[in-house]
């Protein structure tokens, strides 16, 4: 099944009027005073916005703030992570299930070197993926930020 197949109607939406309008994540999230990432987190239903987040995705987009509040209001809570099937099909989301396969342990390891035993928040946590110019073809730089959760002793 499709990941298009498992958007919400307003998520199909969403998708909709950024493409009439011809906008990119990083300018509705410049606009809405958010990152790109989260805001194409928002439009895959994996995010929670605030009520000034849909006022001003209401505005950017031209949708009706009542539209975008019946699927992203107070009572919306993402369900996150369902998406996709394990492993990914997708070629692009295939390489970061290929990173975690092989370089998922030796990452694991140097955290715990450096800070102890515990774990990356996901959710205190950012990404920021930028483009990298070099002569021998761009490259995709991906920046992680998580906060260290330590395991509790009980």
């Amino acid at each position: 099944m499709s990941v298009q197949a498992k958007l919400s109607p307003l998520s199909k939406r969403l998708f909709e009027a950024k493409r009439q309008k011809k906008l990119s994540f990083e300018q509705i999230g410049n606009k809405m005073g958010r990152d790109e990432v989260w805001v194409a987190a928002l439009f895959y239903g994996q995010a929670k916005p605030t009520p000034e987040d849909g006022e001003k995705l209401s505005s950017i987009l031209n949708i009706p703030q009542a539209h975008i509040n019946d699927d992203l209001g107070p009572e919306f809570f993402p369900d996150r992570g369902g998406l996709m099937s394990i492993p990914p099909t997708d070629p692009t989301l295939y390489r970061f299930y290929e990173i975690l396969q092989v370089y998922g342990y030796p990452m694991k390891a140097v955290i715990h070197e450096k800070f102890g035993d515990g774990i990356m928040s996901a959710i205190d946590y950012t990404v920021k993926i930028d483009k990298e110019p070099d002569p021998n073809g761009d490259r995709v730089k991906i920046t992680m930020s998580g906060k260290f959760l330590p395991y509790k002793k009980f």
